[in-house]
Parts: structure tokens; sequence; C-alpha cells
């Protein structure tokens, strides 16, 4: 949390000093010189009025926290551009006519968005193949995380979406948390539990409590709580783990409760009297417990949460400071199989120009 913290204050630091940066590059454009009369108290007042309006239109038609990412996106091309053209002025030693750097940070800008929100809300199907030694059928897992309902997609929508990813035939399904958000309405988080019921799984639908499921204003906040969600899955068929073990078959399902709750249970104890040749998935929302996992010898390891790196530069923020073991994709540890994936929906940012939107669908050979 501390790191998050201070994440949130480097954003908030890098806000402030942008919109300054911002005000004096949006007064280089001609019709800002016209109107100030040359007067720069006056050229930087207008130029400050407007960034101000856009923002507060930005507000009203997204969210603070979106207002604030394309503020800080725009400002990324300000000052990329306005480096490149300030060397280009000193090589032809003569200023441009117009103002260059500014309409192509604008248009560079609205490009990097527009694609970073079709990323966003168009989902993409992502396919892994796994080998293992151990005697089990052949299996093909269905995939999702950070559906977040009411951000991109309602609970009719997901229902499209779950209509989508039964096409693929799966014998189960994982859910590895943040199934709904603290917004989430109510109505929303039923029709979505409904459209699980009767799902044509051999192998059962499967799910673990993300940190956004048991919401961190209290069930007031939406008007159900975890325990409701959880009542409401279970009605559909869903079992839900938390720190809890279900074996079928050789075949050993583990869902872990949320790495930031106290009282979590080591893997190594989850797994302590599974049988050896049982084929071990781990369902923990968070990717930030792999040495122990793989020490565990887990066989499969799915996640999400880190809706893939999210935004460009910043991707790999959660490994750089050591939040996350991995951010996006498949990778193996010893003899452990781990999968992050970058989400089916979104939290509340709107934009994914980091990654894209995605389910996936894994087999095991």
């Amino acid at each position: 949390m501390t790191m998050w913290l201070i994440i949130l204050a480097a954003v908030l630091a890098a806000f402030a000093a942008g919109t300054a940066y911002l005000t004096v590059a949006v007064g280089r454009f001609g019709l800002i010189k016209k109107l100030s009369g040359g007067r720069k108290w006056l050229k930087g007042l207008i130029s400050f009025g407007i960034i101000a309006i856009v923002f507060a239109a930005l507000v009203f038609l997204t969210s603070v926290t979106n207002a604030i990412i394309i503020l800080l996106s725009t400002l990324m091309f300000f000052l990329i551009y306005g480096l490149i053209f300030r060397i280009i002025r000193a090589v032809r030693k003569k200023d441009f006519t117009c103002n260059w750097a500014g309409w192509l940070s604008l248009i560079t800008s609205a490009v990097y968005l527009g694609v970073g929100y079709y990323l966003c809300f168009h989902i993409w199907q992502t396919d892994y193949t796994i080998s293992t030694d151990k005697n089990i059928p052949h299996m093909r897992i269905a995939l999702i995380a950070d559906s977040h309902l009411g951000t991109t997609f309602d609970g009719e929508g997901f229902a499209k979406q779950l209509d989508r990813i039964m096409e693929q035939k799966p014998d189960m399904l994982l859910i590895a948390g943040d199934f709904v958000d603290d917004s989430t309405n109510r109505e929303d988080m039923i029709t979505a539990c409904k459209a699980l019921s009767g799902l044509k799984l051999d192998r059962g639908a499967f799910y673990c409590y993300g940190n956004h499921d048991k919401s961190y204003y209290g069930s007031e906040h939406r008007g159900f709580s975890a325990e409701d969600l959880a009542a409401e899955l279970e009605k559909s068929g869903v079992r839900v783990l938390e720190d809890s073990v279900f074996s079928a078959d050789n075949i050993t399902i583990i869902g872990r409760r949320d790495s930031g709750e106290k009282e979590r249970a080591d893997i190594s104890d989850l797994m302590k009297n599974i049988p050896t040749e049982n084929y071990t998935i781990v369902l923990d929302h968070q990717p930030n417990d792999y040495d122990n996992e793989a020490a565990a010898n887990a066989d499969l390891v799915v996640s999400g949460h880190t809706h893939g790196g999210q935004l460009f530069p910043v991707t790999y923020v959660g490994e750089w400071f050591k939040i996350n073991d991995a951010t996006y994709g498949h990778e193996r540890r010893k003899n452990t199989d781990f999968i992050v994936t970058s989400g089916i929906s979104d939290w509340e940012i709107l934009f994914k120009t980091g990654t894209k939107s995605e389910y996936v669908i894994i087999n095991i050979v």
C-alpha cells in the first residue's frame, strides 16, 4: 500500500508540473498569441483557462482518473515533440512559422488514446498450450479475470462475451478474481452470475476473490456484499474457492485468498495433502507469490490483477517496484507454469495502450 501511495503522489506531482508545462506549450499556438496581444500574463491565463475547461469537460464525460490519464498522455507527446523540434531548430538555425510540435502532439495524442480505447473495449482470444507428464486427459481451460462489471460492459455485456468463450468448447472455466468492482451495481452482478448458470463444462467453473470483489467501501456502497456475490456464483454452479481445495479425477483446483488480505494460507499448507500424481491448478488473483508456488510444485498458476501493464510507457511498473512477479503472459519456473491475463475488461481507466483486453484459452496436453 505504501508503494502505491508513493506512485499516486508521483502521478499527482507529474500532473501539477505537466499542467504548468502545457500552459506554456498551448500558449505557442498562433490563435492564443493573437488573443493575448503579446502580453505574457494574458497568454498564460488564456492557455491555463483552455486547459482547465478541457479538463473539466473530460471529468464530466469520463472521470477524474481518465481526465488525468488523458492530460498526462498529451503532456508526454508535447514533451517528445518539444524536444525533437528544439533539436531541429538548433540544426536549421531558423524557427518555424507553424507550431508543428503542438499540432503533432495533439494529433498523436488523439491517435494514441483512440487506439488505447479500442484495445480496452475490444476483446481478443489468447491461446496457450502447456504440456505435462502427469496422467491426465487433454484439457481445454477458459480463463478470465478482471471483468470489473460496469466498466466496459454491464451484466448483459458479460453474458455476450461468455457466449463467445463457450464457442471454444472449454472443459473448465477459471475466474481469477475482480469479477466485480467497487462501483458494480447489484443488478449487473446478478445478471452476470445468471449467465454462468447451465454452462456445458465437463470439469466445472471455479472462482477466487480479487482485491475489488469484497469492495474497499463496504457493501452499502454498491448494494451487495462479498457473501452475496459468493451466494449468486454458487447458485449458478460456480465453485468459490478461498484458501480451499477441490479435487476430482486426478485434477486439483486451489483458490487462494487475495494476497492483500490478512491470514492468507501458505501455498505449501494448501498443497500438503494433495497426491503428487494430481495435476494442480492454482487461482491466485495477484501474481506475486511465484517462488513459493514453484517451490510447492504447483503445475499451473493463473492470475490477473495487473491488467497486462495497462499503459505504455509504465507497463512494467509493478515489476520495477517488486509489487508483482510478472505483468503479462506465460512463463515457466522449475516445474510450474504461470499465466497472467491482461483481463477481459478494466478498472476505471478506459484505455489500454500497453496491452489489450482478452480472455484466455489454455490447452493442457
